[in-house]
């Protein structure tokens, strides 16, 4: 991932780092992985998400 610096912009350049990072999922991620979850708890994560994403999608049309 390349974030470009112009004129000195530190503060643009880094909240643009940080809207494409929790645009790519990272910070999910790795609040995801901070503990260990058994399988049956990841299976039923999983399985919740989908359902989310189900009802977002229906929700939409």
């Amino acid at each position: 991932m390349k974030v470009v610096v112009q004129n000195n912009q530190i503060e643009k350049a880094i909240r643009d780092l940080k809207r494409k990072l929790t645009k790519e999922g990272f910070f999910s991620e790795i609040k995801e992985r901070r503990f260990y979850d058994k399988p049956s708890i990841q299976k039923k994560k999983k399985q919740a998400k989908a359902a989310k994403r189900r009802r977002k999608r229906v929700k939409r049309y």
